[in-house]
């Protein structure tokens, strides 16, 4: 059998990282990779920072039009965006090449959450073109939404849950210090909150939905808000820097009431060099069920990490996928995958 063909669309932080990764495993072969400026023209092994090229064939950093061609690769990684209506053309331009296609944009982790006609039109372009489509990452992906669904399975009964991340916005790109709004001034913060251009964490929408979707329970009444995180010392991250009294993050609370009943909580404080502050990161969920549940793991899993972690695992289960926009709920329980990608491939999923 083939090796799997991956294209990488996105270099920066989350992109290349998962490139990093690829280049570590059995039975998977990056053969395309897709950016702007700078990097265009260059080799790939030269643009991704640490990356071991060994004796692969050399990969030249293209344009999307270049480098998406049909039967080019078996899946394409992208890495560009937080939103579904931003990602939206390139999911598409994949799609209709006759690729899987498989993204770190948060808002695609459950995208009827707050795009319904958008994911209805992905969905029909991934069916006519036989191929799937998913969004994916460490949380939206798992943290706060499948975890917390993997947990229910143990009850009986389940009356309200309480998911909470404490976490560290170190590891993650440029695009992710503007959306979180770091390093700008109280004033401005609440300026962009006013006016709606503060997007905070991504992702409440799409998590609240996937449990309420996989518990039975009407999704209604959401609600979420934020404030931002002020530091009291400067703070430095690779792509990010807060200097004393501005902002290094944002406190999020999300909500969910179903018939009339408050059902789901979730918080999110996130924010850059947490441990400048005396700040301990960790991932929790406590549920007032039968029987009840509070896990506890601290510190946080690594949201860099993790988020290219989860989409490289979950290569496989995207390609083995029927056609359509496919979420968590719809692929087996993802897991590291120490073997040879091949292994995990369907007989009847014919490779590139």
């Amino acid at each position: 059998m083939e090796n799997v063909k991956v294209i990488l669309w996105g270099l920066g932080a989350m992109g290349g990282g998962i490139g990093r990764m690829l280049a570590k495993k059995k039975g998977v072969d990056i053969v395309g990779a897709i950016d702007i400026g700078g990097k265009l023209g260059k080799s790939m092994y030269d643009v991704i920072p640490d990356i071991v090229k060994g004796d692969r064939q050399d990969v030249t950093v293209g344009t999307p039009e270049e480098v998406i061609r049909p039967g080019a690769a078996d899946i394409v990684v992208v890495c560009t965006n937080s939103f579904t209506k931003d990602v939206y053309d390139k999911l598409v331009f994949v799609m209709e090449r006759g690729m899987n296609v498989i993204t770190s944009a948060e808002e695609m982790a459950y995208p009827k959450a707050k795009e319904p006609e958008l994911t209805k039109k992905l969905d029909e372009c991934a069916k006519k073109n036989g191929v799937s489509v998913m969004g994916t990452g460490i949380n939206p992906g798992l943290i706060m939404d499948l975890l917390v669904v993997l947990w229910t399975a143990a009850c009986e009964e389940v009356n309200h849950i309480t998911s909470r991340r404490v976490n560290s916005l170190s590891p993650f790109g440029p695009a992710v210090m503007e959306e979180q709004g770091i390093g700008i001034s109280v004033e401005e913060f609440d300026r962009k909150k006013a006016d709606g251009t503060m997007a905070g964490h991504v992702g409440f929408a799409e998590s609240t939905m996937m449990i309420c979707d996989a518990l039975g329970w009407k999704w209604e009444s959401f609600g979420q808000d934020m404030e931002p995180i002020i530091t009291d010392v400067d703070r430095k991250s690779p792509y990010g820097f807060a200097a004393k009294g501005s902002v290094a993050g944002v406190a999020m609370k999300g909500w969910v009431d179903v018939d009339g009943e408050r059902k789901l909580d979730m918080e999110h404080p996130q924010q850059i060099e947490p441990e400048r502050a005396g700040i301990c990161t960790g991932d929790y969920v406590v549920m007032d069920s039968v029987p009840p549940v509070n896990m506890s793991n601290t510190p946080e899993i690594d949201g860099g990490i993790g988020t290219m972690a989860m989409i490289m695992n979950c290569i496989p289960h995207c390609i083995n996928a029927e056609p359509g926009v496919i979420t968590m709920l719809d692929i087996p329980v993802p897991h590291a995958i120490m073997g040879d990608f091949r292994d995990l491939i369907k007989a009847d999923k014919k490779l590139v």
